[in-house]
């Protein structure tokens, strides 16, 4: 029997959703001034696509802030490693909780651990309860009007929009009152989520504030500078024109509604439309893993599985580093690198360096962004690769590939994004900067740069490679070619 002292009436199951605002799992839980426990779990042995090195890190700190927030309010964050569906119901049992409360997620290792917990729980007659608020809209109920899931962006961004419901959000419980004695705990430390090299944590620290407090300062300084000018910079790498909300998005620090009701409030104009069209990316990606779970590892497009890819790991080591010799690609590598996040515009120009001229398959460079964004999300990363790839939904034509020159020149016209992230190419001036290789031996000399030394000569042409990669789609069966 439980210690009376010691009970609970309600779980609350933590997982990507490391808030208390916005809430629903929160709100039923501590309704009525029910004494309640938090639970993380953390999964293992780890599960299928568990979190990367840069997302550990930030798992760490988000814990560590979410348990200040609810002891602030009176409330306990117990810590326990395991496999869910056993840790879960032997914690209610411990508190005596008559019920489970957890936002409801729909990634599928997600959706297999509702079940096996929901059937464990049932053993013990205590209820798992889930509630919405992980996403915008519900992935099985959006439908073509035929019945069937949406392939194409566009008309799914048609219809999540029309069925939004205008519900405001809701702040956090002043209280969340917790039994007199909480259950144990694992110390945060012993779950060694930091990275062991200091280096690269110290350039994490210096970018992120994780936890709910950082994401609501986070979204107050878009709103109040980058929205307005969002449709017009978001592509332009130089520039703070992005809401860098991702991270906290993922880990549920912040709900899709709240971001979203605040943007609409805000009054930005053309800047709100430009903004709800990622956010609906979002959902779209999420929407796909949900009815493709095979989504990370598999094309969606079949004639893909056949893809004549080239197996050369060189190329793959010096594009992971940044030293591509091409100054864009290097630089979206080195930013990936130093602040575990990149700039959309350029994610989308080295993955297709990577894919399409490089060859490399499409799963290596999802499994690279996967270790070392602080944003990595499982649905967004897959879906975005095999959009570059060209296997996926809403999939480019094959013959579009990336120019990484025309690119750097389009949206870093002026250099500021490459000159701060490749420094040894800063004295070139603006014409050559994207492509030193084309820089007369004086102008290089000037400006210290020596090609096969101080910088790399590129990997490949740019134009075979292009070639290459039209001729390796061509060879598709059922392509477009």
């Amino acid at each position: 029997m439980a210690d009376p002292a010691g009970r609970a009436e309600c779980v609350i199951w933590f997982r990507r959703d490391l808030r208390l605002a916005d809430q629903a799992a929160v709100q039923a839980a501590v309704a009525g001034g029910r004494r309640v426990v938090g639970l993380f779990v953390l999964e293992a042995p780890a599960g299928p696509w568990a979190p990367g090195a840069a997302s550990r890190w930030w798992l760490h700190h988000s814990l560590a802030a979410l348990a200040g927030a609810l002891a602030a309010r009176g409330g306990t964050l117990v810590l326990r490693r395991g496999a869910p569906a056993a840790i879960v119901p032997a914690l209610a049992a411990e508190v005596g909780a008559t019920a489970v409360h957890a936002l409801e997620g729909f990634e599928p290792h997600e959706q297999a651990s509702q079940r096996a917990v929901a059937a464990a729980l049932a053993e013990r007659g205590v209820a798992l309860l889930l509630h919405p608020g992980a996403l915008l809209t519900d992935p099985r109920r959006l439908r073509t009007q035929s019945g069937g899931a949406f392939s194409v962006y566009t008309p799914f961004a048609r219809a999540a929009f029309a069925s939004l419901p205008p519900l405001p959000d809701v702040p956090a419980p002043r209280r969340v009152p917790a039994p007199e004695r909480p259950p144990p705990s694992e110390p945060l430390e012993s779950w060694a989520l930091l990275p062991r090299r200091p280096d690269w944590s110290g350039g994490l620290r210096a970018a992120w504030t994780p936890g709910e407090a950082g994401a609501a300062a986070r979204l107050s300084a878009f709103l109040a500078g980058a929205l307005a000018r969002y449709g017009a910079q978001r592509d332009v790498p130089g520039a703070a024109g992005t809401s860098r909300l991702s991270p906290h998005l993922h880990w549920g620090e912040i709900s899709p509604r709240q971001v979203w009701n605040a943007a609409a409030a805000s009054g930005a104009g053309a800047g709100l439309a430009s903004f709800q069209r990622e956010l609906l990316w979002r959902e779209f990606s999420a929407y796909l893993l949900f009815h493709h779970p095979d989504l990370p590892e598999r094309p969606l497009r079949p004639e893909f599985a056949s893809f004549p890819w080239v197996e050369e790991r060189s190329g793959l080591a010096a594009w992971r580093h940044g030293r591509t010799g091409v100054p864009i690609v290097d630089a979206g590598m080195r930013e990936l690198w130093q602040s575990g996040w990149m700039h959309n515009r350029v994610r989308m120009i080295v993955a297709s360096y990577l894919v399409k001229h490089l060859l490399v398959p499409w799963q290596e460079g999802e499994a690279w962004f996967w270790d070392t964004l602080v944003d990595a999300d499982l649905a967004a990363n897959a879906a975005s690769w095999q959009w570059v790839a060209g296997c996926g939904a809403d999939a480019a034509p094959y013959f579009r590939i990336f120019n990484p020159v025309l690119q750097g020149r389009k949206f870093d016209p002026d250099g500021a994004y490459v000159r701060r992230f490749v420094p040894e190419l800063a004295a070139l001036p603006d014409a050559l900067l994207h492509a030193p290789w084309e820089a007369p031996p004086l102008a290089l000399a000037e400006a210290g740069v020596r090609l096969g030394g101080s910088y790399p000569r590129p990997l490949i042409d740019l134009a075979a490679g292009r070639a290459r990669a039209l001729a390796s789609f061509a060879s598709l069966s059922g392509s477009d070619a």
